[in-house]
Order: C-alpha cells, then structure tokens, then sequence
C-alpha cells in the first residue's frame, strides 16, 4: 500500500515537473520571440498584412483680387499595378491602353519593372477613372490594378495669367511663377498612415475605422494683385496684335502707380498650363521678369526728368537741332533723319529727337545720368514675389565715354526689365515717389483668417513734386500732339513716351538691320492716374516697326476699355475734343453736367421660389469674360451662344428666369 502511494506521488511529482519545464520552455520561447525577435516579427507581419499609405490634401488655391480662381486643387484618382499579380501582361496592356491614353508598350514597360508597386497614369480625369474601375470589375484586375488618392491642379481661365501663375509638376511641387515662389504655403499635406489590408488592399482589423481626411490645414490661399478682367483686356489686345505684327513676342504689363500692385502682366507667345509639357519651354517664360532689352525713347522720360531736377533745362529753353550730332566719332541723328530746326526742350520730348537728348545727357555726365538711373529702380532687382527676375545692365560711369554717355541718353547700350520700366513710370505717375512692385495682395490661412497682407512700400523719392508734375506735362503732350498720339484713349487725359529700339546683333557686334522693338509706356488719366502700362512688341514683321505706330495703339485700346471697366469718369474735353463727342462716345452726363459711362440695361427677374424639374435659373452673366459666362452656362445645364467682345453687358433670357435645360442664351459682350 504504501509502495503504491509513493509510486503515485513520484508520478505526481514528475508531471509537476513536466509541467512547470514545459511552462518554463513556453516562457522562455514567448520572451525570445518578443525581447529578441519582436520587432523583426513585428515588421514582418506588417509587411504581409498592412502597408503604409500617403495622404495628400490640395494644394491651395490662387484667386485674384477679386477672389475669382486662378488655379484650384481637386483630389483624383492615380492608377498603379502590382506586377506581381499580373497574369497576362499583354492582355492587361490591351485592355488599358485606350482608356488611360497611354500606349500598349508603355503599359508593358511598367509591368516589366516588377516589385508590387508601379505607378501607371497619375492623376487621371474622372471619366479615365471610371472605365478603369469599370474594365476591373467585369475582368477581375483588381488582383493587380488599384487606385491611389492625390491632388490635381486645374487652371479654370487655361491660358489667361499662366506666364505668371506658372505650372506643378507630377509631385505637387510648383516649377515655376507663383506656384514656385510661394510654394511653401500652398504646396499641400502628405500625412503617412499604415493600414492592415487584405490581399485585395481593402481595410481590415482596426484600419476598418481608420479615417482619411484631408487636414490641409498648413495649405493657404494666395490673393494676387491682379484683377482678371483686366487681365483679359490686355491678353484679348496683345493676341490682336500678334494676329497684326506677327512678332516674336509681345510683354504687357499693367500697374496701379499709387500702390505699386501689378493689376495685368502677360507674355506672348504662352501656353496652357494644364497641358505645360505640350509647349516648347521658351513658351513658359515670364517676359516681364526674366527678359533684358534696350529701352529706346522711353528711357527719355527718365533723362528728362533728370535734367529738370539738375536744372539743366526748362521746358521752353531753346534747342537748334542739327538733325544730326557726333559724338566720339559716332554719328547720333534723329528717328527720322532730318533736321527739325528750332525747336524748344517741350518739342524735344513731345518729338522724341535723338540729338536734344543725346547733348542733355552730356551736360548731365555719366555719374549723374546713371545716379538717377538707379534712383528711378534700373540696375537692381525690384523684389517682387517672382522667380528668375534679372537685374538689368548700367554702366559703370568710370568707363563711360561721351558716346556711351549720349546712347544711353537715348535709351540704347543698356538693359532693362519691363518691370523696371514700367516701376519708374509709375514713380512718374505718382508724383516722383518709387513704390516697390507687388504681386501678392494677401495670404489667407485654410481658415480663412489672414497670414500676411501686402501693403504700399514706398522706395524713394526720385525727382521734387514740382519737377514731377512739369515732366508729366510734358508727356502728356506727347499723347496729345507728339508721337504718341494713337496711344490716346478718348475722353480721357494720357501721359506716356514711345519707343523703338534697334535690337542688337546675337554675336554683341553693333545692331542687326531690319529688327526693332516698338514699345509704348505711359498712365492715365493724368490728373489722377489709376493704371500705368507698358508694351512691348519685339521684332514685328513688316515695314511698320515704329513704337508709336504699332505699340501705342495696342496702349490706347487697353487704356480705354480698362478706365471704363474702373468706371473712372472722364476727364472732360481732353486734346480738343468737345464734351459733346465724349458723352456721345461713352455716355450721358447726369444733370449736374459731369459725365459717366452709360450703363447698359439689366434684365434681373425675382428669384423664383421654386424650380420645376427639368428646368434650370438663368444665371446672371453681368460683367463675366466670355470664358466665364461660358463656364457658368455649361454648369447650369444651358447652351450658351456670344456676340461681340469683352464683358457681358446684356442676355436674351433676364437672370432669374426659369427655362428648360439645354436652353440657348445668347450673351452680348462689349468692351
């Protein structure tokens, strides 16, 4: 008996033992696998369930003064492949190809680099994205095929602004204008999540709750400066004049000289930046910024007031001019090669003689000459928020000689940025005071709240008040009798000063024959100028090269439309025109005699309680661009039909009305 009772307890024992050994080995086994092995295990597991994925948020939206958009960011879908999954690569490539607008072999040659993930098409249009997600449900490809969420950037206005706006390439990085210099505040959030997927990459475990928002809360909103109509009035004259000159390029810019913001800035040729790469690259470039020329005669307006800041001359201080001077040897004559006699400083600068400035810049000198020169802004960067600006070139007054010192004093053997030029114009307008130029208007934050706001920045006096107004004078002569005369915009008071520069050799060897740059640059209206312009047409094709001739009118039909579109009254009889020709060309006068612009007829019906299915509210299409009432007719479900040019001043069918879906409206536009 009691053998059998300890032979029990000895089992008894030897179990606990086993037991407590096998309870040590999974101890130990269970400590090995998480000390030792645990986060090799770990990411193991991770790589065989789950995957890391990157959330975009948009990028942030650029709008105009006004607050209409410029460029948006609206998240799309991008279609990658797991080559790993592919069972029949021809037939996958077959498949695709006409539906993504990519051909066989390129598909082919994304499978061919292997591994579990190639991208495909990024950022596809929805339709693109529907038929794909179509072709994957009905053939089984979504063992291999998926979609990837990320932000596009459209351009709603594609053409208008893009030399300025500039483009962003395949990952969200802006490559140029705007979106490159302010790239550090719109570009938009990549947040990294992992999440548990099955073999189909669909959520699972706690990634099933996961939430995939886009935050986007460090994007913000970049306001210009420019105003789009505006915009568009300079785009819509500079294409009529390449459809004209057929030159090599045509630059615009448009400034308000009381604050130094650029209200239009543009370039020919261009491209659509929705499409950059379909462009030659030359066609990106910001002209305005990134290109250097001589200015010609309007550089004069800077000499002039130079030397009646010096006291050098007065404006009826007596000139014979020779119709020809020497100077160091180089023979100076006027643009027309002859002799205009006696004549005073006035007609000096209202006729644009060679031979009055080329002795006014002697008697200034080279130090001073150039002095102000860099008073005026040329020779030095003006800060705005653009890349690739370039600075121009002066001389260095130790090095001149007289002959350098009377071509510059005609505006050639320097360079100059258009911004320069039409700054120091603006320091004109604005009674010699140099504002810094300005592009931003405003950084707003996601929530609406302002970063950062862009205020008048005054640089400098350039020339006395008194000096100012006498030079404005005389350039208004200019407009009103002189060479600028088809720069003039009627019932209204311009100042300006044209120009046509010979364009020098590629080899830097003295002149090329037979190319010009016609260029006018001025502001209006005189007694309280609101906009200073500048164009430049380079190399024009043809006999007709002259700046006052093919440039001023280009001028004088911006100047025109942009004072009516600011509703700026008019000046009253300008350059000997009778107040009944004024209110006859842009309106009646009230009954207290002043004059404004006529204002055209508004067919505005009451909003209507309710719209009967199938039918649509007619859209007030007031003041929109023909590319706007375009795009706001299409969205309503309306066909939409234009008459003339401009801005919409009148519609067929009254906004507010109701009518049915697919209606035509016809929008009248004027300028």
């Amino acid at each position: 008996m009691k053998n059998d009772k300890k032979r029990v307890q000895k089992r008894i024992i030897r179990l606990v033992v086993l037991i407590l050994g096998f309870l040590l080995l999974v101890m130990f086994r269970y400590a090995w696998l998480q000390l030792v092995q645990g986060s090799e295990l770990a990411e193991r597991m991770r790589n065989q369930v789950g995957q890391d994925y990157s959330i975009q948020s948009p990028r942030g939206a650029i709008i105009d003064r006004n607050g209409r958009e410029l460029a948006v960011s609206t998240m799309t879908k991008s279609l990658f492949v797991d080559p790993n999954h592919v069972e029949n690569p021809a037939q996958l490539a077959a498949d695709l190809s006409p539906l993504i607008e990519k051909t066989e072999q390129e598909i082919l040659d994304d499978i061919a680099v292997g591994g579990g993930f190639v991208w495909v098409k990024r950022r596809m249009e929805q339709s693109e994205y529907e038929a794909v997600r179509a072709l994957m449900r009905e053939k089984g490809y979504s063992v291999c095929l998926g979609f990837r969420d990320e932000a596009k950037r459209y351009y709603p206005n594609d053409v208008l602004a893009a030399n300025l706006l500039g483009f962003v390439g395949t990952d969200d990085k802006g490559l140029d204008g705007i979106e490159q210099a302010l790239d550090k505040y719109i570009k938009g959030e990549v947040t990294e999540t992992f999440l548990y997927t099955d073999s189909r990459e669909r959520p699972i475990l706690d990634s099933i709750f996961a939430k995939h928002a886009y935050h986007g809360d460090r994007c913000k909103t970049i306001q210009l400066t420019i105003d789009s109509a505006i915009q568009f009035i300079v785009e819509q004259e500079m294409d009529r004049a390449v459809a004209e000159t057929d030159p090599v390029s045509v630059t615009c810019v448009a400034m308000d000289p009381h604050t130094g913001e650029i209200l239009a800035m543009a370039s020919r040729p261009s491209y659509n930046p929705n499409r950059f790469w379909d462009y030659n690259q030359d066609a990106w470039r910001n002209r305005a910024v990134s290109y250097i020329y001589e200015p010609g005669s309007t550089f004069k307006a800077i000499v002039a007031g130079a030397a009646l800041q010096e006291g050098i001359v007065s404006t009826n201080q007596i000139f014979v001019d020779p119709g020809y001077v020497t100077v160091s040897g180089k023979r100076i004559q006027n643009w027309n090669g002859a002799s205009f006699g006696t004549v005073t400083f006035a007609d000096v600068v209202k006729q644009s003689l060679n031979t009055g400035f080329a002795l006014v810049g002697l008697d200034l000198g080279a130090d001073k000459l150039n002095g102000y020169a860099k008073l005026f802004g040329f020779g030095e960067a003006t800060g705005i928020e653009l890349p690739g600006e370039e600075v121009g070139i002066l001389y260095n007054p130790d090095d001149m000689v007289d002959s350098d010192i009377a071509t510059m004093a005609i505006g050639q053997s320097i360079a100059v940025t258009p911004l320069q030029l039409i700054t120091a114009i603006s320091a004109i307008a604005n009674d010699g005071i140099l504002l810094k130029p300005h592009i931003v208007k405003m950084i707003k934050n996601a929530d609406g709240t302002t970063y950062s706001e862009t205020h008048p920045e005054e640089v400098r006096r350039t020339i006395d008040s008194a000096i100012d107004k006498t030079l404005v004078g005389l350039l208004e002569q200019v407009v009103a009798s002189g060479g600028g005369k088809k720069a003039s915009a009627k019932g209204y008071r311009v100042a300006g000063k044209t120009g046509t520069a010979q364009k020098i050799r590629e080899d830097g060897l003295g002149y090329a024959e037979g190319r010009y740059i016609a260029s006018f640059c001025g502001f209006a209206p005189v007694e309280n100028p609101q906009i200073a312009l500048l164009v430049i047409i380079d190399e024009p094709s043809g006999g007709n090269f002259y700046g006052g001739q093919i440039a001023a009118p280009v001028a004088g039909r911006i100047f025109s439309q942009v004072m009516r579109y600011m509703r700026i009254e008019p000046s009253g009889a300008a350059y000997g025109e009778d107040e009944e020709e004024i209110a006859e060309d842009v309106g009646e006068g009230d009954a207290g005699g002043s004059l404004q612009t006529a204002e055209p007829v508004r067919q505005i019906a009451p909003p209507p309680e309710e719209v009967p299915q199938g039918s649509v509210v007619v859209p007030d299409f007031y003041g929109k661009s023909i590319r706007e009432a375009a795009r706001i007719a299409n969205n309503a479900g309306l066909k939409f039909e234009s008459d003339g040019s401009g801005f919409a001043v009148e519609q067929s069918v009254g906004a507010n009305n109701v009518v049915e879906a697919g209606t035509t409206i016809k929008v009248y536009f004027s300028p």
